[in-house]
């Protein structure tokens, strides 16, 4: 079984740059706005995904990934996702031992910097960088599929 836990932290300064491993863009929609279970489809670069998520528990969830052709993503994107869309680039950073990604959104979403962590265990210690600012795990605002929906361009 696949298990997702995932720490989100606002973004502060630009500090994080200098370290930058790499960076991809992203292009993803929702299929699906239940609370128990979402479906997502990801453009990577030049790669696809579907993505089943379950429901957040604390900060993990059962996640399943299904590599698909690009062009069906395409069409599933414009077809079929919640409007708009969510554009990003990723940046990978390592601080501390951990690999963490940066998101820094674009279009509806722009000016939202995030950073998120990936952990084996649900109390895994980590090092907290200086660019770290507040954690938003527990804020569904900032989840994806809810920036879909409601995104931070429109927040007052």
């Amino acid at each position: 079984m696949a298990i997702e836990i995932e720490r989100k932290f606002l973004v502060v300064g630009d500090g994080w740059r200098d370290q930058v491993e790499d960076e991809i863009r992203l292009v993803q929609g929702y299929l699906t706005e239940d609370a128990r279970t979402t479906v997502r489809v990801r453009i990577r670069g030049e790669t696809a995904y579907l993505t089943i998520k379950g429901a957040t528990q604390g900060i993990s969830r059962l996640e399943f990934e299904y590599p698909i052709p690009v062009a069906d993503a395409e069409t599933l994107l414009h077809e079929l996702a919640v409007s708009p869309l969510i554009e990003k680039i990723r940046y990978r950073v390592r601080h501390g031992g951990h690999l963490w990604e940066l998101d820094v959104f674009a279009g509806a979403n722009a000016g939202l910097v995030l950073a998120e962590l990936e952990l084996e265990t649900v109390d895994e210690v980590f090092a907290r960088p200086d660019w770290l600012g507040s954690e938003v795990s527990d804020d569904p605002r900032y989840f994806n599929v809810n920036l879909a929906q409601w995104p931070y361009g429109n927040w007052s």
